[in-house]
């Protein structure tokens, strides 16, 4: 589902060339799971960018649902994330002007005769937010509104989650129920899941782990 082949990221800065990743190779299969974990730093969020198709690499090849994203424009890219790819971060990233329903209906503007409201309503409802569907964002807390975002990445069933410290803004407590409904979401719909976290019990509930030390794999 998943591959990266010996990718590196670096940039140019003012006092010469930024190494952030060098050589990162890792697969994954459909329906794995994979935390990518590490000191602040590290690149963790880079590599998860590339995997993405966020962002290309410097070298080497990413490969998504047997498509090489780079070997595609930005425009392709967008449109393949659009079709297989889901979205949760740490600051939840819903429109405060939306209503959860609304927040939640944002992927499937595109899907052309589908009954979004119906469907947006059922995500809500897997993630046992259907009574506060009509709610905006500020009458929510950030457990609930982590749970729309993860209602909003899942509504479009995609094939691949990334989730980028999906937990980090929220307690322990909290944390714990929105990562116990993003694993049985992930189980429900054999989605493949990357994560970065620095949460270790987080890290430990997936199927494998890749430490990342100053842009390198750890062995």
């Amino acid at each position: 589902m998943l591959q990266a082949e010996n990718i590196s990221k670096h940039l140019e800065g003012p006092a010469g060339r930024i190494d952030i990743l060098d050589d990162v190779s890792l697969q994954l299969a459909s329906g794995d799971s994979l935390a990518i974990v590490g000191a602040s730093g590290s690149g963790k969020t880079t590599l998860l960018g590339l995997l993405a198709g966020l962002d290309v690499p410097s070298g080497g090849r990413v490969t998504l649902a047997g498509h090489e994203l780079t070997m595609l424009d930005e425009e392709a890219r967008a449109a393949l994330r659009q079709r297989l790819v889901g979205f949760v971060f740490q600051s939840f990233h819903l429109l405060p002007a939306l209503t959860a329903e609304e927040n939640v209906m944002l992927p499937l503007e595109l899907a052309a005769g589908a009954d979004i409201r119906a469907r947006a309503r059922a995500a809500l409802a897997a993630v046992g937010l259907d009574p506060r569907r009509g709610h905006y964002p500020y009458q929510l807390s950030g457990g609930e509104q982590q749970r729309v975002a993860l209602a909003r990445a899942f509504v479009h069933e995609p094939r691949v989650l990334f989730a980028d410290e999906p937990t980090g803004n929220l307690d322990s407590h909290t944390g714990a129920a929105v990562s116990d409904l993003m694993f049985e979401l992930n189980r429900a719909h054999a989605t493949t899941l990357v994560l970065v976290t620095h949460d270790v019990q987080l890290a430990r509930r997936c199927a494998h782990t890749a430490e990342l030390v100053a842009g390198r794999l750890a062995e």
